[in-house]
Order: structure tokens, then C-alpha cells, then sequence
């Protein structure tokens, strides 16, 4: 059963950085791409960032210049450099991997159960 995991949430004052992390884990055969989305309260789930396996990324609009994205395809893992946080980036941030298992012949986009973030003025 594949598992993604994030870490590196927590509350920071605005300006400031973190760096969130995120590990998939399982019966992987390959990942595609990989993303972070963010949710924030009454609001709906976005796209931050993704990056494909071969390292192209793309930055929703209110991040590009502040978050980087990054991956390392030997463990699996992809991290999210956040620079210059404001409070508006305050909300649950989310791992996401399309990717493919032993006995499937596609791929199916896997979620991590989040990481809070929350930026404070």
C-alpha cells in the first residue's frame, strides 16, 4: 500500500521561512508527477507547485518568486521551500503523487493527510 507523509508545518511569523517535506512509501514502481496543494479554511484545495519527474515545475501565480519546489526520485521524496511567507499562505498543505503500482498498467494520484502551516502577522 503506498503512503505519503509530509512534515516540516508549523507556525512561523511573516517573513519567514519553512520547508515542508513529503515521503512516498510503499509498493511504488514509478512516480510521475508531484505536487503540493494547499487548502486554506472555506476555501477550495489549490495548486501550489508541481514538478515532473524530469524536473520541469510550475508555481501557481501567489507563490512563484517565494516557494521552490524540488524532488529527489531515489527516495521518493519532494520538498517545498517556503520563503518570504505571508498570511494569506496560512492553510493545510498537501502532498500529492501520481504515480504506479505493481499490476497496474496506469497511473493514480495518491494524497498525503496534510501538514498545517500558518503564518502569522
Amino acid at each position: 500500500q503506498v503512503q505519503l507523509v509530509e512534515s516540516g508545518g508549523g507556525l512561523v511569523q511573516a517573513g519567514g521561512s519553512l520547508r515542508l517535506s513529503c515521503a512516498a512509501s510503499g509498493r511504488i514502481l514509478s512516480i510521475n508527477t508531484m505536487a503540493w496543494y494547499r487548502q486554506a479554511p472555506g476555501k477550495q484545495r489549490e495548486l501550489v507547485a508541481v514538478i515532473t519527474s524530469g524536473g520541469t515545475t510550475n508555481y501557481a501565480d501567489s507563490v512563484r518568486g517565494r516557494f521552490t519546489i524540488s524532488r529527489d526520485n531515489a527516495k521518493n521524496m519532494v520538498y517545498l521551500q517556503m520563503n518570504s511567507l505571508k498570511p494569506e499562505d496560512t492553510a493545510a498543505y498537501y502532498c500529492q503523487a501520481n504515480l504506479r503500482v505493481p499490476g497496474q498498467f496506469y497511473t493514480l494520484d495518491y494524497w498525503g493527510q496534510g501538514t498545517q502551516v500558518t503564518v502569522s502577522s
